[in-house]
């Protein structure tokens, strides 16, 4: 295995290919990482050569830490600069023959990518050549996609060392497609370059649809080929809007993870599927029903909810949803996180509805409807608690995310002294020419309270000048999560955010108003409760 730090390119294909030629994956590190994060991410690996950008300010985050590279973990850094690849381009083609690769077996790792590292240092996950050759195979295409000079285009500016965009864009090369490359997502330049590169399909991940949503119209915008984007992450309150907008036809969005134990795909063209991220048959349902189970969690510690008597879980009904559970016939379904047994294992459950089972927790909670269509709830460790009854975080954001003159809104639950349980917070962006002075701060709470349960009405509003977005464009609530409502504590975690303003609803108003020191002082006296 080899370790790549590389920025998006051609050339990161290109590198991608020849170590396939000669039986080798990728470690595909996030560029944006350094000291400890970066340091880990290499021992977790456990390579001996990494592959390093030139751009000067990606080669100036690792090299404060190649000292520590070389001489501690024994990895030797090759830069990959013009001069190399002058060489290289220049010189004579050598193809690898079939011994480099006749060893190698379809439980072999494709890549390594990365957990994005929300809550922790990130993990790696091993994508099976097996898995690969579902989506890569030049012979079986999916989506409708035509191969050759003529056939379909796919555009990427998402990070290549993600598994969305690495491996949709790996999956489209190899698979006979045409690929355009951006070095990275700008809202300014993405429509410029869909007309350019004359692209029929876009890759998407998390808020960036979000973001071309929010921006002033574009010359550009419908001047396009496009025939559909793929992708995750597309938010309910973006999704419509999206699509009508921009004259995007099609939305593939896919549910799935690096693990691939839970895996679904909806091709959304019209309503009915609009917003899910599956739909199953009559038959299907039926053959799935002991296979993804939905069950209740408890939101303080995480853990399944068994029943006292019998020690079993109980599963809820689909329209109800939760955690969903993919029953396994063994621990091999799982490739498991490098290097991580302890972590590995943190994925499986036994004994869960009866005595010798085995199910792999998916981590994220579901819903299934009656006509077999599948909605996100929630990511595990998101959802929270208050006043005895749990919150969903994506539908609160949903909602917020649909009232005029807000741009966006990460939910969270936060803790509130002498208070049990987390009280709901939206971290909210204000739409452009939008100015917390002149906003209806009643209007939105009367609109909250008519959309909402009493008890899943944010309490307080953090107005912030940015998202707080992983590099690949999720929503990262850990910092955000950790400042809490103590404004005393903000900046502490999120990096600007020591002058962030917060609203709440204050006992007894009818409207958000401005959140004190003095406001603070009283709770964590046990003077106001909530």
């Amino acid at each position: 295995m080899v370790a790549t730090y590389l920025m998006n390119s051609a050339d990161f294909m290109v590198i991608w290919l020849g170590l396939f030629c000669i039986g080798c994956a990728p470690a595909h590190l996030n560029y944006n990482l350094k000291g400890e994060s970066l340091l880990h991410c290499l021992k977790v690996a456990d390579v001996k050569l990494v592959l390093v950008d030139s751009e000067p300010e990606c080669a100036a985050r690792f090299s404060a830490a190649s000292e520590q590279v070389e001489k501690e973990l024994g990895v030797t850094q090759f830069t990959v600069d013009d001069t190399l690849l002058e060489k290289v381009y220049s010189g004579p083609i050598n193809i690898p023959g079939d011994e480099y690769r006749e060893n190698v077996i379809g439980s072999d790792p494709t890549c390594l990518l990365y957990t994005s590292g929300t809550t922790g240092l990130p993990k790696g996950g091993k994508f099976m050549v097996n898995r690969y050759h579902e989506r890569g195979n030049p012979e079986q295409l999916t989506f409708d996609q035509t191969a050759g000079p003529n056939g379909d285009r796919w555009y990427c500016c998402m990070p290549l060392f993600h598994g969305t965009g690495g491996l949709a864009t790996m999956a489209g090369l190899t698979g006979g497609m045409s690929v355009a490359i951006g070095r990275k997502f700008s809202v300014s330049t993405f429509w410029d370059d869909i007309h350019d590169s004359q692209s029929t399909m876009f890759i998407y991940v998390g808020e960036a649809a979000r973001y071309l949503l929010m921006a002033p119209p574009h010359p550009r915008e419908r001047d396009h080929k496009l025939r559909g984007m793929y992708g995750n992450g597309m938010r309910p309150d973006v999704w419509n809007r999206f699509k009508e907008r921009f004259n995007v036809p099609e939305v593939i969005e896919f549910f799935n993870s690096t693990e691939g134990v839970l895996a679904m795909v909806v091709h959304s063209k019209g309503p009915f599927t609009a917003t899910t991220v599956g739909q199953h048959g009559a038959l299907i349902r039926r053959a799935l029903n002991d296979i993804y189970v939905p069950v209740a969690i408890d939101p303080e510690t995480g853990d399944l909810l068994r029943d006292p008597a019998t020690g079993f879980v109980k599963r809820n009904s689909y329209n109800e949803g939760g955690e969903i559970l993919v029953a396994v016939p063994g621990e091999e379904a799982f490739a498991g996180y490098h290097n991580n047994p302890k972590a590995t294992a943190k994925k499986f459950e036994r004994n869960v509805f009866k005595q010798g089972d085995l199910y792999y927790r998916s981590g994220d909670a579901l819903r299934r409807d009656d006509d077999g269509r599948w909605f996100f709830l929630d990511r595990l460790g998101d959802t929270f608690r208050w006043k005895s009854e749990n919150v969903s975080t994506a539908e609160v954001a949903e909602v917020f995310g649909k009232y005029p003159g807000i741009a966006e809104a990460i939910v969270y639950g936060a803790l509130v002294p002498r208070h049990d349980g987390r009280a709901g917070c939206a971290a909210v962006r204000l739409a452009e020419n939008t100015s917390p002075e002149t906003f209806d701060w009643r209007a939105l709470l009367e609109y909250a309270r008519s959309k909402l349960p009493r008890y899943a009405v944010p309490i307080f509003i953090r107005l912030v000048k940015e998202g707080s977005n992983t590099d690949n464009q999720k929503q990262n609530k850990a910092p955000l999560r950790e400042e809490g409502m103590e404004i005393d504590k903000y900046g502490s975690k999120v990096v600007g955010g020591e002058g962030d303003v917060v609203m709440w609803m204050k006992p007894g108003a009818d409207a958000y108003v401005r959140f004190t020191m003095e406001d603070l002082s009283l709770l964590r006296n046990g003077k106001t409760l909530l």
